[in-house]
């Protein structure tokens, strides 16, 4: 199992950490359109930055096999202003490591995925190599820590 995966956006790099941090897997990444700055509305093609967590795996994803993030996370619910109602099924789902809603206005469905990296394609997902998501999606697990960084 992975310890966690460190996504560094600008260098366009996932990393597996195991349990000490150490380096086990790098791989190539794509991102979304803007790939620049955090993702602060749905459809605007970026990609969250933060600490999140593995909350949905789907073994046969649009892009083959896929680990689903839970963002939004409270911290970017209240960055964002959502309203008390939403803010509070984020706040929940995330005390309970269940997926948040993904159909509100701050965006979500943001997974990591196979489909290539030959240019920035993704609606604000992490994309992968086909082969590379192979090695990747048996060694998360629900609740596999995921850090993006700019």
């Amino acid at each position: 199992m992975t310890a966690s995966i460190l996504v560094l956006k600008s260098q366009r790099l996932l990393k597996v950490l195991d349990e000490k941090g150490t380096e086990v897997y790098r791989f190539p990444i794509a991102l979304g359109p803007c790939p620049e700055g955090t993702k602060n509305r749905q459809g605007d093609g970026k990609t969250p930055e933060g600490a999140y967590h593995v909350c949905l795996i789907k073994p046969n994803g649009k892009f083959g096999p896929s680990l689903g993030l839970d963002y939004p996370s409270p911290a970017d619910a209240e960055r964002l202003g959502a309203d008390e109602h939403l803010l509070e099924l984020i706040r929940q789902a995330h005390l309970e490591g269940r997926r948040p809603p993904w159909g509100s206005p701050l965006g979500g469905e943001i997974c990591i995925h196979g489909g290539g990296t030959a240019t920035d394609w993704t609606q604000g997902c992490i994309a992968l190599k086909d082969e590379d998501m192979r090695v990747l999606f048996p060694l998360a697990s629900l609740g596999t820590k995921v850090l993006i960084l700019p």
